[in-house]
C-alpha cells in the first residue's frame, strides 16, 4: 500500500507542477516579449502621464492595449495585480517532488555506491545544502561589485554552475546529480522573486502611496534578476525531463553535457529575446547548435564489443532477468517504492523478454543504467553474458 500511495502522490505531484511551472514561465516569457515590444505613447498626455511605452495586441478574439509608465503612475490603481504565487506554487510543488522522490527514495534514485557511498542522512543533507548554499553564493555575487558588470557576472554564474555540475556528479548518481543541479537553478530563481523583485516592488508602491518618488534601484535589481531567470528557465526545463533519458545522465562526461546543454538553452533564450528587439543574430543559434551537437556526440552509447566464447542460452539469460531485473519490471513489482513497473515494462514471460531484448540490451549492457542503482547487484559477468545473447541474434 505504501508504494501505491507513493506512486499516487509521484502522479499529482508532477502533474501540479507541470501545471504551475507552465503558468510561471509563460508569465515570465510574455512580460519579456512585452518588454521588447514596447513602443513610444502615441498620445502625448499618455507620456505626460509618465508612459514610456505601449503596445497593442490581439489574443482570443479580443483587443488588448497594456502600458508600462518609466517610474511611478501618477496614482495607484485600485486593483494591482501581483505576479508571485505561480512562482511559489513551483517551487513549492517541485520541493515536493525533490522529498518524495529525491530523499525519501534516496537509497533508489540519490545514492549510487558505485559513484560514492553515502547513508541517507548524508545524501539527503547534500541535497539541501545544494540548494541553500547554491541560492546563498549566487546571491553575494549579484550584491559583489561583479554583479554591476553583466558580462563578468555571466561568467562567475558559469563558473559556479559548472563547478557545482561537476561536483554533484561526484557524489550523486547521474540522475539525482542533474536533478538536484535543476532544482538549486529553480531555488535561485523562485529566491530571486520572493527576496529581491517581490519586495523591491512593494517599496516602490509603498512609496508611490506615500506620495514619493520610487528609489530606482528597486527596478534596476529587480530587472536583473529577472533576466537571470529568463535564461536559467531552458536549463531547468531539460533537466526536468532529463531523468527520461539515461544517455544523458548515466554518462562519464554527465556534468559537461548538462553544462553544453543549460549553455545551449541560455543561448537560445538570448536569441528569442533579441528576436523581440529586432537585433537577432544567428551566431547565438548557431553556437546553440554546435554545443547541442557536441552533446549528442558524447552521450551516444558505445556499442559493447562482441564477447567470444560458448553460446549463451535464452534459460541463462531470462535466469538472470528473472533474478535481477523483475523486482521492479513485473506486473507485482517485490522492489519497495514500486506499486508498478517503471515505464510500464514488464519482464514477467518469455515472450515480454524478448520483445524488450533491444531494451535490455541498451540498458543493462550499454548505458549500464540499470538494474536502477544496480541494487539487485547484476555483474559485470551477467552484462556480458546478455550481451553475448543479444548480439547473437537474442533468439529463445
Amino acid at each position: 500500500m505504501e508504494s501505491y500511495i507513493l506512486e499516487i502522490l509521484n502522479l499529482f505531484g508532477r502533474w501540479l507542477h507541470m501545471i504551475t511551472g507552465i503558468a510561471w514561465i509563460g508569465a515570465s516569457f510574455y512580460f519579456v516579449w512585452l518588454d521588447n515590444h514596447l513602443l513610444p505613447p502615441l498620445k502625448q498626455s499618455d507620456a505626460d502621464q509618465g508612459v514610456g511605452g505601449e503596445v497593442w495586441s490581439v489574443h482570443g478574439g479580443g483587443m488588448y492595449h497594456a502600458q508600462k509608465y518609466l517610474g511611478a503612475p501618477p496614482r495607484m490603481p485600485e486593483h494591482l495585480h501581483w505576479f508571485k504565487w505561480e512562482a511559489y506554487s513551483t517551487f513549492l510543488s517541485g520541493l515536493f517532488l525533490l522529498i518524495l522522490i529525491y530523499w525519501y527514495g534516496a537509497e533508489l534514485y540519490t545514492i549510487d555506491p558505485q559513484v560514492l557511498v553515502l547513508s541517507k542522512p548524508a545524501a539527503i543533507g547534500i541535497g539541501i545544502a545544494t540548494l541553500v548554499l547554491g541560492w546563498l553564493i549566487y546571491d553575494l555575487l549579484c550584491r559583489s561589485a561583479i554583479g554591476n558588470n553583466d558580462k563578468w557576472m555571466g561568467l562567475a554564474i558559469l563558473v559556479f554552475i559548472s563547478l557545482t555540475a561537476f561536483v554533484l556528479s561526484e557524489v550523486f548518481s547521474g540522475r539525482a546529480a542533474f536533478i538536484h543541479y535543476g532544482a538549486m537553478l529553480g531555488t535561485i530563481m523562485v529566491a530571486n522573486v520572493f527576496f529581491v523583485i517581490i519586495p523591491g516592488q512593494k517599496k516602490m508602491v509603498g512609496a508611490i502611496k506615500a506620495g514619493k518618488t520610487p528609489d530606482p534601484i528597486h527596478g534596476i535589481r529587480g530587472k536583473q534578476r529577472s533576466v537571470h531567470n529568463t535564461y536559467f528557465t531552458l536549463p531547468v526545463l531539460f533537466v526536468m525531463i532529463s531523468n527520461h533519458y539515461a544517455l544523458s545522465y548515466n554518462n562519464t562526461y554527465n556534468w559537461l553535457i548538462l553544462i553544453a546543454i543549460s549553455l545551449a538553452g541560455a543561448l537560445i533564450r538570448v536569441y528569442f529575446v533579441a528576436r523581440h528587439k529586432g537585433q537577432a543574430s544567428p551566431f547565438s543559434l548557431i553556437f546553440a547548435g554546435i554545443l547541442l551537437a557536441a552533446s549528442i556526440v558524447v552521450a551516444a552509447p558505445k556499442p559493447a564489443a562482441p564477447v567470444s566464447g560458448e553460446a549463451v542460452s535464452f534459460a541463462e539469460v531470462k535466469q538472470i532477468v528473472v533474478s535481477r531485473c523483475t523486482a521492479c519490471h513485473s506486473q507485482t513489482p517485490t522492489q519497495a517504492g514500486f506499486a508498478s513497473a517503471p515505464s510500464g515494462i514488464l519482464l514477467d514471460t518469455d515472450v515480454q523478454l524478448l520483445t524488450q531484448a533491444p531494451n535490455i540490451y541498451q540498458q543493462s549492457v550499454v548505458a549500464k543504467a540499470m538494474p536502477l542503482g544496480n541494487l539487485t547487484g547484476m555483474t559485470d559477468e551477467e552484462r556480458t553474458i546478455i550481451n553475448r545473447w543479444f548480439i547473437a541474434g537474442a533468439r529463445p
